[in-house]
């Protein structure tokens, strides 16, 4: 299914139904009184969050949305009926924007979570609602009230716990094929992967926490370059990002060193709070080195860097390391909880 994570979509709430100018008129009452009935109240249009949906494609082809009205006063004293709600399933972690404005709505942050994005037009008065002591016979209604409608944005951002970061090809979506279910397409050319991919990753039968992999990042990337730029938003909710660098045997310290810095000039470029967040580097490819060397690869580069963190060396291919990494992912993630 294609992946689409933001849409412009308009919605429009019912019209409330009509008031009516109704008399009561009955066999031997020549003058019954008044007895028309308040209209319905229009419906409203309500976003509902899925756990089944994670793309926004279905709004490429339904643009338009619009709630049912109310139904019209009738004689009799009978009301009108209220107008259908319009319910739309999004999926979760969708926040929901007024296109005009700019401002956000809401978002829909959990399962079965409701957003009212457009409230249903009030009802019109019957005359029955007019009769007082010094007017036995009203003629006067009211009409219903239009419904509210606007444009909206929707924009998806994936709810992961951690996030990949790395060059194209640095392996990121064999990592996720390697610890998770999910099976993103894995090529040895760059942008394989062109839009997020999330696996569910299970330490335990109670214990798990979900893991999206985005395309490569370039140099640029915060300028509009390749394809992560786009992207990285999905990464704003993580708690945590795992840093994957390539470390094929004929690369130099200072290529290794150029990646990483590379990586976090344009994540402080996109946004200053993710490029503070926690990360862990992740050393890729280390069954492409001689055995004796796997286990002390990469200390010029983190000499060079002056990394403090943590370091993880794994074979993403083979999967070696990479029970060790998801475990400590897992026991930190639930030491921030």
């Amino acid at each position: 299914m294609k992946f689409v994570d933001e849409v412009t979509i308009r919605v429009e709430a019912g019209h409330g139904g009509s008031g009516c100018l109704s008399f009561r008129r009955e066999k031997f009452i020549p003058k019954g009184g008044p007895d028309g009935g308040d209209g319905g109240d229009g419906g409203d249009v309500i976003l509902i969050a899925d756990t089944n949906l994670n793309t926004l494609v279905d709004f490429r082809y339904a643009r338009i949305f619009r709630a049912k009205r109310g139904k019209h006063g009738q004689g009799a004293q009978r009301t009108g009926a209220r107008g259908e709600d319009l319910r739309i399933r999004v999926p979760v972690g969708t926040i929901v924007l007024n296109t005009a404005t700019d401002e956000v709505i809401g978002e829909l942050l959990t399962e079965q979570q409701q957003l009212i994005v457009a409230r249903g037009g009030r009802r019109g008065l019957g005359n029955l609602r007019f009769k007082s002591s010094t007017n036995r016979a009203p003629r006067k209604t009211t009409e219903g009230q239009p419904g509210e409608s606007r444009d909206l944005t929707l924009e998806l951002k994936l709810l992961a716990d951690v996030g990949l970061l790395g060059k194209p090809n640095a392996g990121k979506s064999t990592l996720i094929r390697a610890v998770s279910a999910a099976r993103p397409k894995v090529a040895d050319y760059p942008f394989t992967t062109l839009y997020p991919n999330l696996g569910v990753v299970r330490t335990a039968p109670d214990c798990s926490f979900v893991m999206a992999d985005i395309p490569g990042l370039i140099p640029g990337a915060a300028e509009g370059m390749g394809l992560g730029i786009r992207f990285l938003k999905h990464l704003s909710r993580t708690r945590l990002l795992l840093h994957l660098v390539d470390m094929t045997p004929d690369r130099e310290t200072d290529d290794l060193w150029d990646d990483v810095h590379a990586i976090t000039a344009e994540l402080a470029k996109f946004d200053p709070d993710l490029a503070g967040r926690e990360r862990w580097l992740v050393l890729n490819k280390i069954d492409l080195l001689p055995p004796d060397e796997q286990e002390q690869c990469g200390e010029r580069l983190l000499e060079k860097l002056g990394w403090k963190g943590p370091v993880f060396r794994i074979s993403a291919y083979t999967g070696s390391g990479c029970q060790e990494l998801v475990s400590r992912v897992m026991e930190h993630l639930t030491r921030e909880e």
